[in-house]
């Protein structure tokens, strides 16, 4: 007997869950697909050993609050902890830079004056991201519909209320790079260089690319600032949105890998697992990246072949890497969002390597803790290195990085017990993320709006009918926020 739902989704990760959990709420039947033994995707929490456990890639995070909101997650255990947080940029002569005009004034009363317009105009420049991220990219140079229109119509007021300086501002920033857009408000290269590293953040970029002052936009909108929120938290989300998908009447199966989407006549009509077994439903969503959803799991048989061509051209270049270190608590780094990010130069440099293949010698890392565990994010670590491979340089990356965070505090090798690293090989094998890329797809100024995941086709569907995507690769994702999960709900309306 073959199980039919209305909906399978493919991937619970965060998004993933996000779309089952408002289809199960308007009382379809619901199936959500998990190839690992766990849940969450990029957005989890994992045991490395007893006593080490740590968010695997995205360092805690919080959903959009209307998500919260509509799916009731508070009452699923979500708890959001609202709590401004330290963001420190260390420095050699332990004279740390806290982002906030009280410190900066150490390093320019200038710059200190400018802080609160600075945070003003991201704040703003912030919302009016968000805006965009909750309208519907039309399937442009398609012609627009009735209700593609209306969303536009919706962004065009948020942007006219946003003022005209602030609007302008906004559209000017885009394009620019971060250390353009930062030139305009302050003098310190080391300001500059701390706000520069979150610009620059899951991104194979610098700060003197084009787009990094949108890439800055977007993760402070995600972060609700510049420190990252919750920390040791990830799981929490997606335990709270898998509890509310539960309660609404969905489905999970872990360990239920997806082979391929089964396609007849350019119609989804479900999946085959790796084990053989078929799914029907009326609609598959898939939460996987763009490339593996329709390279691997539909293939290019299927497809128009100049769709496959611009398909395969999507920009992946992950370049993270993560090292969690489980130590005996005497590490002597603070809570907070920490960056070794002394100058913009320093940054650029980093950046330098990963243009030729090559492992940073000198990373740009961000640093946070939870418990007796330190969690180093890693950049740059190219997943395609030119003259080595990961499975040579894993121990290498891992000393560079606590030797790097070392400098900082001493203290941290003797209190270290053990480590787990998750290089972008890992990111691929493991979390599922083609080339290792945590954005599903680069965060650049030809992959984003109506040009995410492509040009023709930023409206979560595919050329296949009743197959939809809804992962970070699509228009509204990249980082944690669900709002990519949240917006192909809309779709389907």
């Amino acid at each position: 007997m073959t199980n039919t739902y209305d909906t399978i989704i493919i991937g619970a990760g965060h998004n993933g869950l996000v779309a089952a959990a408002y289809l199960a709420k308007q009382k379809k039947k619901v199936l959500v697909l998990e190839r690992r033994s766990i849940i969450g995707g990029s957005v989890v929490t994992e045991s490395f050993g007893e006593n080490f456990q740590a968010d695997s890639i995205y360092a805690g995070g919080t959903l959009r609050p209307d998500i919260i909101k509509d799916l009731k997650l508070a009452t699923h255990g979500l708890t959001v902890d609202s709590t401004p947080q330290s963001f420190i940029s260390l420095q050699a002569d332990s004279n740390h830079l806290t982002l906030n005009a009280e410190s900066i004034k150490q390093f320019s009363e200038k710059d200190a004056a400018r802080w609160s317009e600075f945070v003003r105009f991201m704040n703003k420049a912030a919302s009016i991201l968000d805006a965009a991220y909750s309208t519907i990219m039309p399937r442009l140079p398609q012609n627009i519909n009735l209700r593609d229109g209306f969303g536009l119509l919706e962004l065009g007021l948020e942007l006219r209320l946003a003022g005209r300086k602030d609007m302008i501002n906004f559209i000017r920033a885009l394009p620019m790079t971060a250390q353009e857009l930062l030139d305009e408000y302050f003098e310190s290269d080391i300001v500059k260089a701390a706000i520069s590293s979150v610009a620059i953040h899951g991104s194979t970029l610098g700060p003197m690319s084009a787009g990094t002052g949108y890439t800055l936009i977007h993760n402070w909108l995600n972060r609700g600032g510049l420190a990252n929120v919750n920390v040791g938290k990830a799981g929490e989300i997606t335990s709270a949105l898998a509890n509310a998908l539960k309660s609404f009447g969905g489905e999970i199966r872990i360990e239920s890998d997806v082979k391929n989407i089964k396609v007849e006549n350019q119609i989804a009509k479900g999946v085959v697992l790796a084990n053989g077994e078929e799914i029907l439903a009326d609609k598959v969503i898939s939460s996987a990246d763009p490339k593996h959803t329709l390279l691997k799991l539909v293939g290019a048989q299927d497809l128009p072949p100049e769709f496959v061509w611009h398909t395969q051209s999507i920009k992946m270049r992950g370049s993270v890497a993560k090292i969690h270190i489980q130590t005996n608590g005497n590490h002597g780094i603070p809570e907070g969002t920490l960056v070794v990010a002394p100058s913009i130069n320093y940054l650029e440099r980093a950046y330098d390597a990963a243009k030729y293949g090559e492992i940073s010698e000198h990373p740009y890392l961000e640093i946070t803790t939870s418990g007796n565990v330190v969690s180093i994010h890693f950049q740059f670590a190219p997943y395609a290195l030119k003259k080595s491979s990961w499975q040579v340089e894993s121990e290498k990356i891992v000393k560079l990085a606590i030797d790097t965070l070392a400098e900082y505090f001493p203290a941290l090798h003797a209190s270290r017990i053990t480590h787990h690293l998750i290089t972008p090989f890992d990111l691929e094998q493991t979390y599922g993320l083609t080339e290792g890329d945590i954005n599903h797809g680069q965060l650049i100024l030809d992959q984003f709006l109506f040009m995410r995941p492509l040009p023709g086709w930023s409206n979560h569907k595919t050329p296949i009918d009743n197959l939809y995507l809804c992962g970070s690769g699509v228009h509204g994702g990249g980082g944690v926020s669900g709002a990519s999960g949240r917006n192909v709900i809309k779709i389907l309306k």
